[in-house]
């Protein structure tokens, strides 16, 4: 039995460092993310390591939930403690997201066109939004547009102001 177990985790650890292929399908003009090689016809190929890749996304759902629905966090110099609980929650459930600091006058005319007045924390996840903090409200919206649902362990912070 142990012999039995520890064969079945040998076989694991390459499917653990398997490469992901992405490319367009001539045929049907889709795009395909896929662990096998494209078939020869295709001509341009992206390719990503699925584990251990620094900075980006460690799950094929994560991938895929940030492709359809980008996360922007609208934040402001003078919000603390409810910004630093919304980047938390985004960080604790290892979304990828872009932080927008609001202090110029064209960010606060995108997070007007955006929510209808200035108000942060405001989280915009694809085109759906949510103006101000509310935890429910944002793992909500998260879990609708298939982010999962906490970190991989060990995972660093995914989003969030450049230090």
């Amino acid at each position: 039995m142990r012999t039995l177990l520890c064969l079945a985790l040998l076989l694991a650890i390459p499917a653990a460092h398997a490469q992901t292929y992405r490319w367009v399908d001539p045929a049907t003009g889709r795009t395909v993310i896929s662990d096998t090689p494209p078939p020869g016809s295709v001509k341009k190929v992206d390719r990503s390591k699925t584990a251990g890749s620094e900075g980006g996304p460690e799950s094929f759902a994560t991938r895929q939930a940030m492709e359809k629905y980008p996360v922007t966090l609208y934040t402001a110099p003078e919000c603390l403690a409810e910004c630093k609980s919304a980047r938390d929650l985004l960080n604790k459930r290892g979304v990828p997201f872009t932080e927008k600091m609001v202090q110029k006058p064209e960010d606060l005319e995108e997070l007007k066109a955006l929510i209808g007045d200035f108000f942060v924390p405001s989280l915009k996840v694809g085109k759906q939004n949510y103006r101000g903090y509310q935890p429910d409200a944002y793992q909500n919206l998260l879990d609708l547009a298939g982010y999962p649902g906490s970190a991989p362990v060990g995972s660093k912070p995914s989003g969030g102001l450049p230090k």
